[in-house]
């Protein structure tokens, strides 16, 4: 028996019309934060109704998980491309200073989110499983370049990964702290930073085998699906 009256979904217009309702939800944040935007805010910035809504996402933190999961997926495409970088130390600060001391909606989640975690355990939750997924994306980029002879093979990739992260958190901070912030002398003293601290000595340099600069390298599959 043909079931003629089911409506069959295209897979492709149902990733496209939730990548749109994302985008709303992100705006949204941005806008009244976490706490602050609700289902019905997002469905109004998305042109779609309550039940609309449904068909995409069960719930305002599905919301939340799913644009973290799209911001884990880039960022493990921006250390492969700073894996590939001639410079790696260089890559990252041009990294940080695009996504962090000059991308406003980043800062603004970044503080709002941590903020939100305080007081909200279900969301605390959320943050702990973003962390631990970010902490593990860099402690992954640090032992490659390790292996690349790019990094001081001394340093614990775990702690060092802890202290790149509270780095990038405070970098997002400055700017909302300081809205005169001199970006540029900023960037200065975070590369005299990250120059004294991640480099291979001159001895382990003068031993280390040529790194291997390649359009790809092992990929970080960091984002685990739930």
């Amino acid at each position: 028996m043909e079931m003629s009256g089911l409506r069959k979904v295209d897979p492709v217009k149902h990733e496209q019309k939730r990548g749109e309702i994302l985008g709303a939800a992100i705006r949204c944040f941005i806008r009244d934060g976490f706490r602050g935007a609700s289902t019905t805010d997002i469905c109004t910035e998305a042109g779609i109704s309550p039940g609309h809504l449904y068909h995409y996402f069960a719930s305002k933190e599905a919301i939340i998980e799913a644009m973290i999961d799209l911001g884990l997926a880039r960022s493990a495409e921006k250390f492969e491309k700073i894996l590939a970088a001639p410079d790696v130390i260089e890559a990252l600060l041009v990294d940080i200073e695009e996504s962090s001391l000059r991308f406003r909606p980043a800062q603004i989640l970044n503080l709002d989110g941590l903020a939100e975690a305080a007081r909200n355990p279900e969301f605390a939750e959320i943050i702990e499983r973003h962390t631990g997924a970010v902490r593990r994306m860099w402690s992954d980029f640090l032992r490659q370049a390790q292996q690349q002879g790019r990094v001081d093979p001394g340093l614990d990739p775990d702690a060092t990964a802890n202290i790149l992260i509270a780095l990038v958190d405070g970098s997002r901070a400055m700017p909302i702290r300081n809205p005169k912030l001199d970006i540029k002398q900023s960037v200065e003293h975070l590369r005299t930073m990250l120059v004294r601290f991640l480099p291979p000595p001159p001895d382990a340099q003068s031993v280390a085998t040529k790194p291997r600069i390649q359009k790809t390298g092992r990929p970080l599959k960091l984002v685990r699906k739930r």
